[in-house]
């Protein structure tokens, strides 16, 4: 099978009959053999009548439906779990993201040998609201994953090799760092092309301003998993090591100007008079606390069962 496309929706029961035959039409202007797999993530409307009914009018639909909302990340991890096409193509189910880029994104993929290729909405029709954090959300998405080629992490209109998302776990709210998840797991040719965004055509976002928030969260969490998430102990450690030796220092120099005071004579107070003791003695119980962090990290680490969960592309025996 060529492409095999991959909708999560919620609540898009308008949209999703001209999506379909936008789909269908593209794919058969240019031969592709296909699948369209629908992720109904616990719509409250129609979306699952209009879905089954897709599917008993064309071979070519598919559909799962979950019990309740949990989210786009579910949607697509399911999705990618049951794809069966040598390229994944992933797009939004409100009629933004265009099919009429999938052969474009087939091409890219096939011929010109990228993992990945994100679409790029460069001329947005969103409000300022939406369009200002977005693009300073990238910003930091680029600088903190080192992908410095691409404009929109979170575009959901996307091609993949099929390698890619069989070696990808998305999970959480990780689906806008999908290709910082492929970049990680050794799929390193990420590409970008430019897509035509349209208006919204039917019903209404269903992303707050919070995503922006929680985004950054996010970003953080994947940037430490990838960089110590195997080895916790170099980040808690070292961290705690240091704070431990400026606290120490300091509490020996307090001390230390305490027994030159005695030893001469020189009127001094009680050490415990002065704040720098105090504060020097929470930076070693700080350090410490820092590095046995680091310490517990590193045994949970090496007792996970996927702890040498490697991705190895290809092996060669002796003989063959």
């Amino acid at each position: 099978m060529d492409i095999s496309v991959i909708v999560p929706l919620y609540n898009e029961d308008e949209s999703l009959p001209e999506l379909s035959a936008w789909i269908d039409r593209v794919m058969n202007e240019n031969k592709f053999t296909y699948e369209v797999i629908f992720v109904n993530d616990g719509s409250t409307d129609k979306s699952w009548d209009v879905i089954k009914s897709l599917a008993e009018k064309s071979e070519h639909v598919r559909g799962i439906k979950f019990r309740r909302n949990y989210g786009k990340s579910p949607a697509l991890f399911c999705g990618f779990r049951e794809a069966q096409g040598d390229v994944v193509i992933t797009m939004d189910a409100d009629l933004q993201d265009s099919p009429d880029e999938i052969p474009e994104l087939y091409r890219m993929i096939t011929k010109d040998g990228y993992d990945l290729v994100s679409g790029y909405k460069q001329k947005r029709y969103d409000p300022l609201s939406k369009t200002i954090p977005t693009k300073l959300f990238n910003a930091t998405a680029r600088k903190i994953s080192g992908i410095k080629n691409l404009h929109d992490f979170n575009c959901g209109l996307k091609a993949y090799r099929k390698d890619v998302i069989k070696n990808i776990e998305v999970y959480g709210e990780m689906h806008r760092y999908i290709p910082y998840l492929a970049k990680n797991a050794g799929f390193d040719k990420i590409g970008e092309k430019v897509v035509h965004h349209q208006a919204r055509k039917y019903g209404k976002s269903k992303f707050g301003l919070n995503r922006f928030f929680n985004g950054y969260l996010d970003l953080i969490t994947l940037w430490f998993l990838s960089s110590f998430g195997r080895k916790p102990m170099h980040v808690f450690g070292f961290l705690g090591s240091l704070v431990f030796f400026i606290g120490f220092i300091a509490a020996f120099v307090i001390g230390a100007d305490k027994l030159y005071c005695l030893a001469n004579g020189i009127p001094q107070r009680l050490v415990t008079d002065s704040p720098y003791f105090f504060i020097a003695l929470t930076m070693m119980i700080i350090g410490t606390q820092l590095f046995l962090a680091g310490f517990l990290g590193d045994l949970v680490s090496r007792s996970s069962s996927n702890r040498n969960d490697y991705q190895i592309e290809e092996e060669l025996r002796c003989g063959k």
